[in-house]
């Protein structure tokens, strides 16, 4: 079987549910909006660990191209380039997919810049940080959100794993990128405590995107228990 029919069987197996709860759960994790607090946790820390405004600066540059690099370029030229349509709007499921308040996305959705954007900034962040548990965390970030847009029927399986791929070379070729432009890319000799991960990070201040991450899921859920 073509691989096109096999991505559409896979979107109908894992797309929507009868539950309301699940349908806000996801509306409100799918939302940008909503991972401000975990985006204002990774900046704290990179203030806190950075040795100069110029630092500050770079790393945040970075984060900036990330973003650029996987979303964007993907907005403007490779979704309408390609043409694929997205689920929802799909001729031949679309009648067939769930969809959560009429909510169907764009016209196209080949690949995901969701799952490009969060994995790109996961990777970068991981490169940059070198925490074991803010790693675990940052790629369960963007896991639900590639998760959400299944769900709501306005991304294939196929779109979702060309954003992944995409996203971690965009990650991985940004981190090179800030390796050679900054004096923190390769940790100092006295940063040997364990208090500090492999790059100079406070290990405790690694810890607070966590917290921010842990509250954010456990607003969604309160949020949807009430609606």
């Amino acid at each position: 079987m073509h691989w096109i029919e096999l991505d559409k069987q896979w979107l109908l197996a894992l797309n929507g549910s009868d539950s309301v709860f699940l349908d806000s759960l996801v509306k409100t994790l799918t939302t940008a909006t909503t991972w401000i607090p975990l985006y204002v946790a990774l900046l704290y820390i990179v203030i806190k660990n950075s040795d100069s405004l110029k630092q500050i600066l770079i790393i945040v540059g970075c984060a900036l191209l990330c973003v650029f690099l996987a979303g964007s370029l993907d907005d403007m030229i490779v979704k309408p380039l390609v043409g694929r349509w997205r689920p929802a709007r799909d001729p031949d499921i679309g009648i067939s997919v769930d969809i959560v308040n009429g909510y169907r996305g764009g016209r196209f959705g080949f690949f995901s810049a969701h799952a490009s954007n969060t994995f790109s900034l996961a990777v970068f962040f991981i490169w940059l940080i070198r925490s074991r548990l803010l790693s675990v965390g940052l790629v369960i970030w963007s896991l639900v959100n590639c998760w959400t847009r299944i769900y709501l029927g306005v991304h294939f399986p196929g779109d979702i794993l060309v954003g992944l791929l995409w996203g971690a070379v965009v990650g991985t070729c940004v981190w090179v990128f800030y390796s050679k432009v900054s004096k923190r890319a390769v940790a100092p000799a006295n940063y040997v405590s364990s208090q500090y991960t492999k790059t100079g990070f406070l290990r405790k201040h690694a810890d607070i995107p966590l917290c921010a991450l842990v509250a954010i899921l456990i607003y969604a859920l309160i949020k949807a228990c009430f609606i």
